[in-house]
Parts: C-alpha cells; sequence; structure tokens
C-alpha cells in the first residue's frame, strides 16, 4: 500500500515537471475538466468531496499552480523548488490524513507589507504542502460556489475581473446614478468572524471532513520571530482559499443589495452601490451598515467610506470625469504611486546607463498601462510619458556633472557650439534644465524610443487594437 502511494506522490512530481517540456496536458483544459467533473452535483452527493480534493487529476493541476505561482515558503522553510522531494517522501501519510479528517495545517509565516495609502497589510504565508491543498480545495468548491454567487461581484472568479466592475459602474453613473455609496470593510481578512463564515461554507459542502479542514485553516496561528499566535477570527490573505471564502462570506451583503434594488458592484471587500440622490445614498449607508454589523459581524470604515460623486472616489485604481457620458479615467492616487515607483527606480539606477534604466523602467510601465488600459483620458498618458522622459533627462543632466561634459554632449545631440555652451553653463538646476527647450531639442521623445522606452499611450492604443 505505501509503495502503490509512493509511486503516485512520484508520478504528481514528474507530471507536474512535464509542464515545462512540452508534455503537460494544458492547463486551462484540465481546470475545465476539473470543474466538468465538480459541477452539477447537489449538497447531498457531496458526502465524498475530499476524495475529489485528493484525485490524482485536481492535485496535479493544483501542483502546477503552485509551482507557477512561486511564492515564499512557509514555517517549514520548505521551497517550492524543494517541494517535488518533500511530496516523494510525506505525500502518503498527507493524503492518508486528509481522508481521515486528521490532516492539521501548519501555523502561516507573518509578513507585513506597506500599503500604498500608509500603514501595512498582514499577509500569512501557508508552507507549500498546505498551498498545495488550500489550492487543490478552491478547484473542487469554486464551481460549487460559483452559481451562488451574484452578478454585481466581480472579484476572484472565472472570466470576471477589475476591468468589468469598472465598466459596470461606468454604465450605473451614465443612467443617473451619480452618487456613489463607497463601502470600506475595516481590515475586512483579519475580522471575518469564523462562526459566520462556516454556516455560509456549510449550505454548499456538507462533507464534514472538507468543513473540518478548512475551519483549521481559518484556525492556524500565525508565526512571527518564533513564537505562535492563536487566531479565533479572519482569513489571512495569502493563502489560495481566501478570496474565495471572502466572496462565500460577502454573497450575503450582494443578495441584501439586490433584495433592496440597488445598484452595485462588488470587487472582494470593496464595493460601491450607486444611486440618484445623497439622501438615498445616506440611507442606504446607515441600512447596510446595521447589515453588516448584525448578520455578517463586519465593521465600516468610517474614515475611508463616504456618500459622494463617483469622480471625487476611487474604485479599484479607476475614477470617472464628470460629464454626463462618464467616461473612466485614472484616479489620481493611481498616478501618484506610478510617479513614486519611477523616481525610486531612477534614484536607485543613478550611476547607470541610459539603457538599463530604460530596460529597468518598461516592466513597470508595461505592467501599469496594462492594467490602467481602458481609461479613456489620453492626455494624462501623454502627460506621463512626457513626465517620464523629463525625468530620464533629469538623470543624464546630473550624470554629466560638468558645464564642459554637459556642453560637449549636447553639441553631439545636435545643438550648435554657442546653444550648448550657454545652456550648459546656466546654472540651474537638473529638473528646471530637463524640461528646457534645449534639453528638449537635444534629447526628443525620437532619442528615448531608440533606446526602447515604452509610451504609455502607445502600448495603451495597441492593446485596444488587439482587443
Amino acid at each position: 500500500m505505501i509503495s502503490k502511494q509512493t509511486d503516485e506522490a512520484e508520478a504528481l512530481a514528474r507530471e507536474a515537471k512535464a509542464k515545462r517540456t512540452g508534455r503537460q496536458l494544458d492547463t486551462r483544459r484540465l481546470g475545465a475538466e476539473v470543474c466538468t467533473a465538480t459541477s452539477g452535483r447537489t449538497k447531498s452527493e457531496d458526502h465524498r468531496l475530499m476524495e475529489r480534493v485528493v484525485e490524482r487529476s485536481n492535485l496535479r493541476l493544483a501542483y502546477q499552480r503552485v509551482v507557477e505561482n512561486k511564492g515564499a515558503p512557509g514555517v517549514d522553510q520548505v521551497t517550492v523548488a524543494e517541494f517535488k522531494d518533500w511530496l516523494k517522501v510525506h505525500w502518503p501519510s498527507v493524503k492518508q490524513a486528509l481522508l481521515e479528517g486528521r490532516y492539521l495545517p501548519r501555523p502561516v509565516r507573518r509578513v507585513e507589507i506597506p500599503k500604498p495609502a500608509g500603514g501595512v497589510r498582514t499577509l500569512g504565508v501557508p508552507t507549500v504542502v498546505d498551498r498545495l491543498i488550500q489550492q487543490a480545495l478552491h478547484q473542487v468548491l469554486q464551481p460549487l460556489f460559483e452559481p451562488t454567487f451574484s452578478d454585481g461581484s466581480y472579484g476572484f472568479r472565472p472570466g470576471r475581473g477589475a476591468h468589468q466592475a469598472v465598466r459596470k459602474a461606468q454604465g450605473y453613473i451614465r443612467e443617473g446614478k451619480r452618487w456613489v455609496v463607497d463601502l470600506d470593510l475595516e481590515k475586512f481578512f483579519d475580522r471575518v468572524n469564523h462562526d459566520v463564515l462556516m454556516a455560509r461554507v456549510a449550505r454548499e459542502v456538507s462533507d464534514a471532513r472538507v468543513l473540518k479542514l478548512i475551519r483549521r485553516f481559518l484556525e492556524a496561528g500565525m508565526m512571527s520571530e518564533g513564537l505562535v499566535e492563536p487566531r479565533t477570527q479572519g482569513t489571512p490573505q495569502g493563502g489560495p482559499l481566501s478570496p474565495l471564502l471572502s466572496n462565500v462570506l460577502l454573497t450575503d451583503l450582494d443578495r441584501e443589495l439586490e433584495r433592496r434594488g440597488l445598484a452595485f458592484c462588488r470587487y472582494a471587500d470593496d464595493c460601491n452601490i450607486y444611486v440618484r440622490s445623497r439622501t438615498a445614498g445616506a440611507r442606504v449607508m446607515s441600512r447596510v451598515r446595521v447589515f453588516l454589523e448584525k448578520v455578517l459581524h463586519l465593521q465600516i470604515n468610517a474614515a475611508k467610506s463616504a456618500v459622494a460623486r463617483p469622480w471625487e472616489r476611487k474604485f479599484l485604481g479607476f475614477s470617472f470625469t464628470a460629464q454626463r457620458e462618464s467616461r473612466v479615467r485614472i484616479a489620481l492616487e493611481s498616478r501618484r504611486r506610478l510617479s513614486e515607483r519611477v523616481r525610486e527606480l531612477q534614484r536607485l539606477g543613478r550611476g547607470h546607463s541610459l539603457t538599463h534604466l530604460i530596460a529597468d523602467l518598461n516592466p513597470l510601465l508595461r505592467g501599469w498601462i496594462g492594467y490602467f488600459q481602458i481609461a479613456e483620458t489620453p492626455n494624462v498618458l501623454k502627460e506621463l510619458d512626457s513626465w517620464v522622459r523629463r525625468r530620464l533627462r533629469c538623470v543624464l543632466w546630473r550624470q554629466w556633472k560638468r558645464p564642459y561634459t554637459r556642453a560637449q554632449k549636447l553639441r553631439s545631440l545636435g545643438l550648435d557650439a554657442t546653444r550648448a555652451h550657454m545652456s550648459a553653463g546656466n546654472h540651474r538646476g537638473p529638473w528646471w534644465n530637463a524640461g528646457s527647450s534645449h534639453m528638449g531639442y537635444a534629447l526628443p521623445a525620437a532619442y528615448f524610443q531608440k533606446f526602447g522606452l515604452l509610451s504609455l499611450l502607445q502600448t495603451q492604443q495597441r492593446l485596444q487594437r488587439a482587443r
């Protein structure tokens, strides 16, 4: 028996490795097969759900995704690279414990990352094997809960995303709902009530082993500096199961909003409700607050929640213009974050060549515009492109240092000797010179294009044509 289970663990690792050599089944097709096998069942048939969780094809897909996502090791210090060998030795006993309802997750490793708006976000990093089990659970549970989710929910769901939520919100504004109830749930992932959440999970899951395992994941302690802190509430961000559980819990909020006939968009714990007047917004805010506190045991962050005009607030990094046919724009805070990141990269790159600086900048710019590609304010992107080029000119001006070197560089870039000499010795600061006409002439947009600098506006246009 042990030999057979060991062979199964080795087969699992070999099949996952085969992806890198072209022998792997297509991940999307395999995921569809897992969903098909799981969907269409009633709750009464779920008493053997754990067998589906540890079924080989489901685990193979979970293993692929864990390996692809990489991630830091948990409290046991086993890395993703070491995980294959770990599985060969330990998987038989882990599988047996899961089937018998005895499996105990390890504590999660506490990691704090700074929030863009200040403060810190606490993550709980599970061990790699716990990530594998959570991912396998997620793949089996998602098809069960997906039909129960609201049409107004867009976060962490297949075929849905932030862009769809923003477009839906734009549609509500254009319909005349030009006030928004912007809800921010205070420390949502840290304050989820375990009993309330498990009651909602149990609506669709009857396998006691699965319910017990989910609760154990929720209650697994959090380790920091060698000490394990017990947890009685919350579902820490960092594991594959937390996003699904957040949707399971907040579906009750969605249904309450639907029952009241309200227009809303929710992405995880970020929820906007669109109404026609401030009075209606204040009434909705009050009633939703009562529902969240009494039914879901959650709190609204009063400092970050408000009834306001949509163009005065941000939603998933976007905002909207105030015109009747409201357009999607990039929130000022999102632009500020990009500016700060560009400045940071350029500070780190001082002394490096322009080629090196641009190579560092391009992935940031590409990822940023990839997310904000649906923005309908091209002038903002044009201004940002100009600002990035000015930052690069500023770096070059600093690198040239002495007036003699600056004059030589400007002459080599096309300025006549007199103008190059006068510009090089003007005693103005680097930022002023970076925006001056002589630097604009010497280092136009085409100059940076030759070095491969990505243009936000042109990239957005290419992405939109490709859609």
